[in-house]
């Protein structure tokens, strides 16, 4: 009797197949048991439609959270193989934290759909403040790709409540004015330091380093008082004379973005600031200079501090999502942002929580010796400042 009930009991499980629930059935297969897959192509657009977005992450998963990725190219263009049925596609830029873009779309087999321009546009989910400066309007950038940003004051800066509902802060070349706001700049350093320690992000230019390294409107020196990062991590001093630049883009996917890897910088305004040296474990080049190799373009995550406070910083919407490190065949690895929910299936794949590189609380700081002058770009310097916005 016992082997009947075991054997009727066989039967039944493989009448009704597993317990897995319909959102982990496997996606259909061919006769020679590989996954069907469509493709989706499109084009990522920056917010408004005017400018195409370059190096932006376009991924999505199947039922057993297998990723499927691509980037876009230069110019937003991209082709994306997936599995066949019902699908979340994500566009982001970055690790995904501050722009992303979620896509419902079906993938039919062996049939390429094309993702219309209004599906496709880089959504801004951050919350991003600037300090207006006196040689520099980055937030000319941003409002020309269809972004928004606040306009903060340095005593805004000095309160670290006000600074925390943001997720990014720019800080514009002249904007420091120390002799007005000398007061202030404990309170900023603490709170810069602060803000970037709980992943905040914050990018800086030209004479603008001394919130980074200290100084008072610029830094003539490597040994100053103030700023947050400390002076063995950089050193920048006011040294630089005006004339056209040759660079060279040293990171390859900034290089992809922008599909050009070499350009012409004019430093139009004597006394900009060179950096004299930095330290490679804390630091990236992004860009340099092609016949020295100085360093033009800097970013780092890997802030720390002891006695940092544990405060909450940025947009309360970017809460339900999390970002992780994934690594694709060829051992690339990808830093995206993905929602809470499917974080721990990811994990049980072999992603890690956090990002790739870097300290996982840490946001980025970027520092360009260059800037967005107040009466038009530096030579095209404003392409990169563009990858600068969308990768903070």
């Amino acid at each position: 009797m016992k082997k009947f009930n075991l054997l009727l009991i066989f039967i039944v499980l493989l009448s009704f197949g597993s317990c897995r629930s319909d959102s982990e059935t496997p996606a259909e297969v061919t006769i020679d048991n590989t996954i069907k897959t469509g493709k989706l192509s499109g084009k990522v657009m920056s917010q408004n439609g005017s400018k195409p977005i370059g190096g932006a992450s376009v991924f999505t998963f199947d039922e057993k959270y297998k990723i499927y990725y691509t980037t876009s190219d230069a110019d937003g263009n991209f082709t994306l193989e997936a599995p066949v049925g019902d699908r979340t596609i994500h566009i982001q830029t970055g690790d995904g934290s501050n722009f992303r873009t979620e896509i419902s779309t079906s993938v039919k087999h062996n049939e390429t759909a094309n993702l219309n321009a209004n599906q496709t546009k880089l959504n801004q989910v951050a919350k991003i403040a600037y300090v207006k400066g006196s040689y520099d309007k980055i937030e000319d950038i941003i409002q020309n790709l269809g972004y928004t940003a606040t306009e903060i004051t340095n005593a805004d800066l000095a309160n670290i409540t006000t600074i925390a509902q943001y997720d990014i802060i720019f800080l514009n070349c002249g904007s420091r004015n120390y002799s007005l706001n000398q007061s202030l700049y404990p309170a900023i350093d603490a709170n810069l330091a602060t803000f970037v320690a709980n992943g905040g992000s914050i990018y800086a230019s030209d004479w603008d380093v001394s919130y980074l390294v200290g100084g008072t409107d610029s830094t003539n020196n490597c040994m100053l008082p103030g700023g947050f990062v400390p002076d063995s991590k950089l050193c920048s001093t006011n040294t630089g004379s005006s004339g056209i630049v040759p660079a060279t883009v040293s990171n390859a996917g900034l290089s992809t973005a922008l599909g050009f890897n070499t350009l012409n910088i004019d430093f139009d305004l004597g006394s900009w600031q060179k950096i004299v040296n930095y330290d490679p474990a804390y630091w990236e080049v992004l860009v340099k200079e092609t016949s020295s190799n100085n360093a033009l373009m800097l970013r780092t995550n890997h802030f720390t501090a002891t006695g940092i406070p544990n405060t909450p910083i940025g947009n309360a919407p970017n809460t339900t999502f999390t970002t992780v490190c994934i690594t694709l065949p060829g051992n690339i690895q990808i830093s995206i942002s993905v929602p809470q929910a499917i974080v721990p299936y990811l994990v049980a794949l072999g992603a890690t929580v956090g990002p790739c590189s870097g300290s996982t609380n840490s946001g980025y700081i970027y520092y360009t010796s260059f800037h967005n002058h107040a009466s038009g770009n530096i030579g095209n310097a404003g392409v990169i400042l563009q990858y600068v916005i969308l990768n903070l």
